[in-house]
């Protein structure tokens, strides 16, 4: 994961979530790129987001609160009002009397609306609400509501490990690098932007663009990326221009193509079935061949 920060943490609760994304380099880890303390200006509002993190299959807006005291029991999180464990309203650092599941929605549904405005609206957005609690604390999240989009999650490492793993292996990748690279100048981060390898490292989709990573100080690296493949292309069309031989129309591969995304049997067993047929009608013709030139 790679960790971007725009301003020094100024909470316990974003110190905490910097110290855990950092540890994610891993091969299992979630891969991506984590913005924190960045904003948007969207419908004359300012919405600062603790957190974005981008990955190949989602994007995530992180709202970091911690309790300013050590509690026990189960923590009912209801859609509107007030936190309580048990009979006691719960308090969070900083006095924010604001509940962090509004606060939320309204950065999530901000982010959506902003990317549909500038033609990525077909992408979620999901919203997180970490809890923090004191050391010591025995707390238990108790939703009552149930909505995919949005969860609260305590502040547990491994707990938001699992959500961002979760939402890996329900989705397919759908943000490139040149999506997270539009998101960065939009939101006015492009110093923070990361080269185009690393993205690509981190599993997020190509092509790369280069004129995305202009002004920024990746400039100089997205150019040289961007020669590097324009010349292992031009070496692998002449080393395949000497050699290859195109396929017609009728061949297996191409009425029966290879889909990356599934194994289908049933497709294969007709590419292997047209092939016997290919190989039967050559061999019956050689034979032919063969029968006509004995009898004369």
């Amino acid at each position: 994961m790679l960790v971007r920060v725009q301003n020094a943490a100024d909470t316990h609760a974003e110190k905490v979530l910097i110290d855990w994304l950092r540890t994610w380099k891993g091969s299992t880890d979630p891969k991506g790129v984590a913005t924190v303390n960045c904003s948007l200006f969207h419908d004359d509002r300012l919405h600062p987001f603790d957190a974005v993190v981008w990955t190949p299959t989602s994007c995530v807006v992180i709202e970091a609160e911690a309790l300013s005291e050590r509690m026990d029991g189960e923590l009912e999180v209801p859609v509107n009002g007030p936190w309580r464990v048990g009979d006691r309203i719960i308090a969070f650092e900083g006095g924010d009397k604001r509940n962090p599941l509004d606060q939320s929605r309204d950065h999530t549904f901000a982010l959506q609306n902003w990317l549909a405005e500038r033609g990525l609206g077909q992408r979620v957005i999901h919203g997180v609400v970490l809890v923090v609690p004191p050391p010591g604390s025995n707390l238990r999240v108790k939703q009552l509501w149930n909505d995919p989009s949005f969860q609260v999650l305590l502040g547990d490492e491994r707990a938001l490990r699992d959500h961002f793993t979760s939402l890996l292996s329900r989705g397919r990748p759908q943000w490139s690098a040149n999506d997270v690279a539009w998101a960065f100048r939009g939101l006015g981060i492009l110093p923070y932007l990361p080269g185009p390898q690393d993205l690509l490292n981190e599993g997020f989709l190509g092509p790369v663009d280069p004129t995305l990573w202009h002004g920024g100080p990746q400039q100089a690296q997205a150019e040289a990326f961007a020669e590097e493949q324009a010349r292992l292309e031009a070496e692998h069309g002449a080393a395949g221009r000497g050699f290859h031989i195109p396929e017609p129309w009728f061949s297996p591969r191409k009425l029966y193509p290879r889909r990356s995304d599934r194994i289908e049997v049933t497709r294969g067993l007709m590419r292997v079935m047209l092939t016997l047929g290919f190989i039967m009608a050559a061999l019956w013709a050689v034979w032919f061949i063969i029968a006509v030139a004995a009898s004369y």
